[in-house]
């Protein structure tokens, strides 16, 4: 066994990344300001949300709850956290926070909970059960990764030892083991997107809206998830997909580079955390047939300190590359005993990428900005600004007249499909956007208006006559 435990210093820590030629690493926020980084996301202002989970993996008989919601922000602009708020606590293993509708949805173990802070102190004062019905047979297959697709919709994990039976107002949903779910919050309506795969802890949207995902206990690298695919180990499954990248580590979060600041050579590629390997990966995916080939290219980057565990990765609002570092010497799975003293369960650290000789992207608070501002935004060359403009769409009010306007002036592919996007995002169908994106002559463009008219086919006259076109 490990014996050899590391030094936590931060700056040795540093010292031991191995970088290619370009890149730049900074510490962005390490312990006592936080610990034991799960996920993290940024909201419309900017600002990083992550939960934080100490009593993983598991609580301590007698002790009391305390996870946490923190909120992080760099107010001088230096890439450094000064100001940390606590926005929940008394939370059991939160794995997943996604800022968005006004508050904050987290992932609590065995529900879905919407945060709200009502009063304008940073702090939550309103605590709503979204979903409930999540299995905890393991806690490291919990429900869990949550991502905000283009569509508006809230997009989340659950892994091979998990049995959930959602009650929603349409009915029971039941998932007896791994796969990936997609939420509408206006509708409260919850689906299966996916099936399968044995401990999935990524996921993520390309520029089109295809969907991969990684597997944290898999060996086949990127997975190119689609609707009602079924994948290794769903139970019954007469028929699965396979990934992409047979016989490569078993990865953790999942992102694509992209932005201004990113070199061109980077753009596009698939960044995925190996946490056993002390690395993240890094892979380039082209069109193949109906579906994708993946190459694994050189490391994106790697360390020779024994406790970097990176475990998510995110594009900030900068332009830069965010890490989310769960720091422990031992990996946090089933293969050490829960009480082993070699856990730790106080150290974590963000860790943020630049590239040298890249300007970085202007920083935008979208919470200031009319819905005219916003709709510009959602077709920015910046991928970041384009989500963080279309999350914002969503906590607006009588946003339709004048989307409805804009959408009609749009002339090329790209606008067209974020403007459907746009439609989705504030749960409306944009029947003549999908008709034109359907009938493009660029098969990315089809296959998004394609998914939409899966996710809404209910409101598309002679979807089944569009399809077969």
């Amino acid at each position: 066994g490990l014996k050899d435990i590391p030094d936590p210093d931060p700056i040795k820590q540093a010292a031991a990344f191995n970088l290619p030629e370009g890149m730049e690493i900074q510490l962005v926020a390490s312990d006592p300001m936080i610990a034991k980084p799960v996920q993290m996301n940024f909201d419309s202002r900017g600002r990083l949300w992550l939960v934080s989970s100490g009593m993983y993996p598991h609580i301590v008989p007698g002790a009391e709850e305390n996870d946490k919601v923190l909120i992080l922000e760099d107010t001088n602009g230096d890439g450094i956290a000064d100001k940390r708020t606590v926005f929940a606590d008394n939370l059991h293993i939160p794995t997943a926070v996604l800022p968005a509708d006004g508050g904050a949805y987290v992932a609590n173990s065995t529900e879905i909970i919407f945060l709200k802070d009502t009063d304008g102190d940073g702090k939550a004062d309103q605590r709503r059960v979204v979903l409930s019905g999540f299995g905890t047979e393991d806690t490291h297959h919990i429900v869990h990764t949550f991502e905000q697709g283009p569509d508006g919709m809230l997009y989340f994990l659950q892994s091979i030892y998990i049995h959930s039976h959602l009650e929603t107002p349409y009915g029971v949903r039941r998932l007896m083991g791994g796969g990936i779910w997609h939420f509408r919050p206006e509708t409260q309506r919850a689906e299966i997107l996916s099936k399968g795969l044995i401990n999935p802890w990524g996921f993520i949207f390309d520029e089109h809206g295809q969907t991969f995902a990684t597997d944290g206990a898999g060996g086949h690298g990127i997975n190119d998830i689609f609707p009602r695919s079924v994948f290794r180990t769903s139970p019954g499954a007469k028929r699965i997909v396979d990934g992409l990248n047979p016989g490569q580590p078993k990865l953790c979060g999942l992102e694509i580079l992209s932005g201004s600041h990113v070199p061109e050579k980077f753009r596009g590629v698939l960044i995925a955390p190996d946490f056993r390997g002390h690395r993240i990966n890094a892979y380039r995916l082209n069109p193949e047939g109906s579906s994708y080939n993946s190459t694994r290219i050189d490391d994106f980057l790697s360390s020779s300190h024994r406790a970097f565990r990176p475990i998510d990765v995110k594009m900030g609002p900068d332009g830069a590359l965010y890490i989310a570092d769960w720091y422990t010497p031992i990996i946090q799975h089933g293969e050490v005993d829960f009480r082993d003293a070699r856990r730790d369960h106080s150290r974590g650290r963000i860790w943020r990428v630049t590239f040298k000789g890249q300007p970085l992207i202007e920083k935008k608070d979208f919470s200031k900005f009319s819905i005219k501002e916003l709709l510009a935004h959602t077709i920015s060359k910046e991928r970041i600004h384009r989500e963080q403009a279309r999350n914002e769409l969503r906590t607006r009010t009588d946003v339709l007249p004048e989307l409805s306007t804009w959408s009609s002036k749009l002339t090329d592919n790209f606008s067209r499909m974020q403007a459907m996007w746009n439609h989705q995002a504030v749960n409306h169908t944009a029947i003549n956007l999908i008709k034109s994106l359907i009938s493009s002559d660029d098969p990315r463009y089809r296959a998004a208006a394609l998914r939409v008219i899966y996710h809404r086919h209910e409101e598309v006259t002679g979807a089944t006559d569009i399809i077969k076109k």
